[in-house]
């Protein structure tokens, strides 16, 4: 089994290096890299701040990935979980999507992106996982504006620049949740 998801792996980093030309990097996890370097920015940010009793935790693994953890409670109205990355601002140029490399846990998550740092509000879309590596491919151009979980009545995404991600759990039930990222990528 492990021969496998190593294959899979190794077969998806040769396909993503084919596809290298029109990608930029936002994060990508590199094994030989310095792992505390790569903690660097990184942010959990549970629903404790409303009461919520939510944990989290981000680490690198053996692997070299970004390991996004933990358990959601519904305890004192909370029930989300989030792991955050801000940035110098990267052009987005004619991109028009993001490719996250990832192995989920077969659950529904939230990917956000923010255009400036001082916006209050996110851009945000969902990506279900299966539990086996993948790359999943989000338009920019679908993602909605939202704040605290609230639609705002204002245009998707149309920036020229982004300076954050994150990843959010919050299917409105307790949970264990376990999200790999190998990198994030816009194409």
């Amino acid at each position: 089994m492990q021969k496998n998801t190593y294959l899979i792996l190794l077969i998806s980093l040769i396909l993503l290096s084919a596809m290298t030309n029109d990608l930029t990097t936002i994060i990508d996890f590199n094994p030989s890299d310095e792992k505390e370097g790569h903690l660097k920015n990184w942010e959990i940010v549970g629903d404790n701040v409303m009461g919520g009793k939510s944990i989290g935790t981000f680490q690198i693994n053996e692997q070299g990935n970004g390991v996004f953890q933990g358990e959601v409670s519904l305890e004192n109205n909370g029930g989300f979980s989030l792991l955050r990355h801000q940035f110098q601002k990267i052009k987005v140029r004619s991109q028009k999507k993001i490719l996250l490399k990832i192995k989920g846990d077969g659950k529904r998550y939230q990917f956000r992106i923010k255009a400036k740092s001082s916006d209050h509000h996110s851009y945000v879309t969902y990506f279900s996982t299966s539990g086996e590596w993948e790359t999943a491919e989000l338009s920019l151009s679908t993602m909605k504006a939202k704040y605290r979980g609230r639609q705002l009545d204002v245009p998707n995404f149309d920036s020229d620049y982004l300076t954050g991600i994150a990843f959010l759990i919050g299917n409105k039930k307790a949970e264990k949740f376990k999200l790999e990222i190998g990198g994030v990528y816009l194409k």
